[in-house]
């Protein structure tokens, strides 16, 4: 959620999190099958495992997305369709998904996003809740070449649209996401 302002502090942090009626492995089985993301993702328009077994930490998913114009529009990001790969770095059934976003090199950044999923608190058996996570620890490859050409305003303006638009993105997603699970469970 904004500019790194502490030696420590990760460049962009967002949470945010939605009650389901479903089982922690009803949705876990949702979260978890990255090709369906096209379903709720806002950009991730969905995409194939090219490595390793679905799902299991060290597999490789290679996503395609789609970004339209409008978002940051002022900003040289990606515009239209684009390709990540991403390494799923931890897969706990039922509990936790996250996955990292791979540089040009294959080599996993400090960019994770991830799914936490819990049963309802107390009796509340019937619900469980799902958060969404994203933590950018240190610039990416990919901040760092749209950042490149910024002064210091330009660049505290972008992590500040940037992590506005990542929060806004993790709500939609858990939102659609309830909509999948509640239908298909």
């Amino acid at each position: 959620m904004g500019e790194n302002t502490a030696e420590n502090a990760p460049l962009f942090r967002s949470r945010a999190e939605i009650r389901i009626s479903a089982t922690p492995d009803e949705i876990y089985s949702v979260i978890s099958d990255l090709p369906r993301c096209g379903e709720w993702s806002p950009e991730c328009q969905g995409g194939s495992w090219v490595s390793g077994a679905p799902a299991e930490v060290g597999s490789v998913f290679r996503g395609e997305n789609l970004r339209s114009p409008d978002v940051v529009a002022w900003a040289p990001v990606v515009r239209g369709v684009w390709y990540t790969h991403a390494e799923v770095v931890a897969a706990e059934p039922g509990r936790t998904f996250r996955w990292a976003m791979r540089d040009t090199g294959g080599r996993a950044q400090d960019s994770v996003w991830a799914f936490d999923v819990a049963p309802g608190p107390g009796p509340d058996a019937e619900h469980s809740v799902l958060v969404h996570h994203f933590r950018m620890g240190s610039a990416t490859e990919g901040i760092r070449g749209i950042t490149a050409g910024m002064d210091e305003d330009a660049k505290s303006r972008f992590f500040a649209e940037w992590g506005e638009k990542v929060a806004t993105d993790l709500g939609v997603t858990l939102e659609r996401i309830k909509r999948v699970v509640e239908k298909d469970s």
